[in-house]
């Protein structure tokens, strides 16, 4: 065999094998690429299952909350009805509460402003007959004084029947002049006199009227004053009948153990302080006036 020959089949030996190499690369390639497709395709499969699953279960979700019967939606109720539950509760104790509260508020305010309507319709027809025996003293005495004055001033003459004398009768003796009464003296004063006269008898006697309560019933007891058979307690309005005729009138702003002080009703407004003693003695008067 000549060289050419041997060329010749030695390069159709390697174009067999190459023939035989190729198909063999390519059967291995389409293998690969079918396991590669195969592998994407089951992922995507993989997550078309899941998601469909999640579907599934948010659909199943809406149809529970529909029907009210899903788990968290029926914890949330439960924890909400217990918390109303307890709001009810306590609203219904605070209520009973401050219900029974005000009516024992109301009972004591009751009690207090019966007790309180008793003492001030008291003192009130205390005021009013305190003043009525007033205005009856002072009528009485200008009554006294008008009488005074009448009896001072209208003096009527005595008129004296003269009977004629009979023959047999002894001639009667003449009159002795009778000395004038003191009624008839007074005549001699002027009117103005003796009004002047009997207004300071009037003052001489209602000053000696007045002081002379000596060892009165003066007291105190609970913050209160007892005096002339009434009781006096503090920002009552007063008459105060002072030596030689300096009377004020004032409220009680306070009443300590053994004196009682009384603010004068004025522009200046002083206070004055009187003893216990000087209204058990008789010094200073006290008397109820209307506010």
């Amino acid at each position: 065999m000549s060289d050419y020959d041997n060329e010749d089949s030695l390069s159709n030996d390697g174009q067999e094998y190459e023939e035989g190499v190729s198909d063999e690369d390519t059967e291995d390639a389409s293998e690969t690429d079918m396991l590669k497709y195969e592998g994407e395709f089951s992922h995507t499969e993989i997550k078309e299952q899941m998601y469909q699953d999640k579907l599934a279960n948010l659909k199943d979700q809406l149809k529970q909350l529909d029907d009210n019967i899903h788990p968290e939606y029926v914890r949330r109720v439960k924890r909400i009805e217990q918390a109303y539950k307890e709001r009810i509760f306590l609203n219904e104790a605070f209520l009973c509460f401050e219900t029974e509260r005000i009516e024992k508020e109301y009972i004591v305010e009751k009690r207090s402003s019966a007790i309180e309507f008793d003492e001030r319709k008291v003192e009130l027809k205390e005021n009013l007959i305190s003043d009525l025996e007033e205005k009856k003293r002072m009528i009485e005495m200008e009554r006294t004084s008008v009488e005074l004055t009448s009896d001072a001033t209208e003096l009527k003459p005595v008129t004296t029947r003269k009977l004629r004398r009979r023959p047999n009768d002894p001639i009667p003796l003449p009159e002795k002049r009778k000395r004038g009464s003191p009624a008839q003296l007074n005549q001699l004063l002027e009117e103005t006199d003796i009004l002047d006269d009997l207004k300071a008898i009037t003052k001489a006697y209602n000053a000696k009227k007045d002081f002379d309560l000596s060892n009165a019933d003066a007291r105190i007891e609970d913050g209160k004053l007892y005096y002339d058979k009434k009781w006096y307690h503090r920002g009552q309005h007063v008459l105060v009948k002072a030596p030689e005729g300096h009377d004020f009138t004032g409220n009680l702003v306070s009443i300590s153990n053994n004196e009682v002080c009384v603010k004068k009703t004025g522009q200046d407004n002083a206070k004055v302080k009187l003893l216990l003693s000087q209204l058990q003695k008789g010094k200073f008067t006290l008397h109820r006036r209307a506010s």
